[in-house]
């Protein structure tokens, strides 16, 4: 067998389709558009605010990053303003306004329709900014955007956002949510009668999006799976230790689904941990991204004092994507010592988690 492997450098997404980064980006548009539909006409004018100042500070952003690195070069700069101007503007693409437009619709739909508008524009700008331009650009950042985003404006206007149900004032402060100790039943949670951030409350919306984009193939199966399967497990463990404890637990069935269908787990599984450029290249290496995902989300959820996990766990694994992208893990030569310390990471971490469980770290 030849083992003179050569590895070609590329910038991410790196597609195994025949369709253009523009196509998956427009796939992503149109699968957020029932989550976005919504949004309006639960929160008309908690969208309107969120959408509509994440867009504007997201594309201008965008849209200076590409005039400041595609500049006229200096031997032709004697050339008048407009005419450099026009040189640097033929640099931006249509990949550029979508990808562009596709952070700041996830992020806008992760925040609740209370926040205010300097909340927005700060956390908007910190993360297109931080997650993404700082890194070069589309294809380049490490981060995802919309998480970066709202973990810098959760982190400076926390105690500013409060959480409210669909179809009422924005200006009313809702009672507690799924996972801050209110009790709504799986059809509360599934059709989106209960507080919650613009993008998270409706699952159907949410299942619609994500449905679509396994059809056009625009997101990796395998991330969703082992994402949402990781995920589940844990809490099924979770639901165990709380019975063995004497916890007030449903049955097991649907004690998982409430956990699933509660925050922004869906959202984020559909439209956040699947991000083509954050994740890793290979089959393999996406599963154990997804697993890791997962169990970091588990552990900020349970054990944190954060309720919701989602963002921050999937920044914790987008920082283990380039380890995970190790080219003796991303070939079909894996040696067994290779594939141990591959899977080292999301199991073990899992074990810890049990461990913590049943010690009693954990309550709900």
């Amino acid at each position: 067998m030849d083992t003179n492997i050569t590895f070609i450098k590329e910038s991410a997404p790196h597609l195994r389709r025949k369709d253009s980064l523009v196509r998956m980006l427009l796939d992503v548009v149109i699968a957020l558009l029932p989550v976005t539909v919504f949004a309006f006409i639960a929160w008309p004018l908690g969208a309107t605010k969120n959408i509509l100042i994440s867009v504007a500070v997201m594309e201008l952003a965008e849209l200076v990053f590409v005039l400041v690195t595609h500049s006229m070069p200096v031997d032709l700069q004697q050339h008048s303003l407009a005419e450099r101007l026009r040189y640097s503007l033929s640099h931006y693409r249509m990949s550029n306004f979508l990808a562009a437009l596709v952070s700041a619709l996830i992020f806008a739909l992760i925040l609740p329709a209370s926040t205010s508008w300097y909340a927005l524009l700060i956390g908007a700008a910190a993360g297109i900014t931080f997650g993404k331009l700082l890194f070069g650009g589309t294809g380049n950042n490490l981060f995802n955007p919309a998480a970066v985003g709202m973990v810098f404006a959760k982190v400076c206007f926390g105690g500013t956002m409060y959480q409210t149900v669909p179809f009422a004032s924005s200006e009313v402060v809702a009672g507690p949510t799924a996972l801050n100790g209110g009790e709504y039943s799986l059809l509360d949670l599934f059709i989106g009668n209960v507080p919650g951030t613009l993008g998270e409350v409706c699952k159907i919306a949410i299942l619609v999006g994500l449905a679509y984009l396994l059809i056009r193939r625009a997101v990796d199966w395998r991330v969703v799976v082992s994402y949402i399967g990781t995920f589940a497990l844990l809490v099924l463990v979770a639901g165990i230790n709380l019975t063995a404890r004497g916890g007030n637990v449903p049955p097991y069935g649907v004690w998982v689904l409430s956990e699933l269908l509660s925050g922004g787990f869906l959202f984020g599984a559909t439209f956040m941990v699947t991000d083509p450029v954050t994740m890793p290249i290979t089959s393999p290496s996406r599963v154990l991204y997804g697993m890791s995902a997962a169990v970091a989300a588990i552990f900020i959820r349970y054990f944190a004092a954060l309720p919701e996990g989602v963002g921050y766990g999937i920044l914790i694994a987008n920082c283990l994507a380039p380890l995970y992208d190790y080219p003796k893990w991303s070939n079909q030569l894996w040696k067994k010592k290779d594939i141990i310390l591959a899977i080292a990471i999301p199991v073990v971490a899992s074990l810890i988690m049990i461990w913590a469980i049943f010690a009693g770290g954990f309550s709900k």
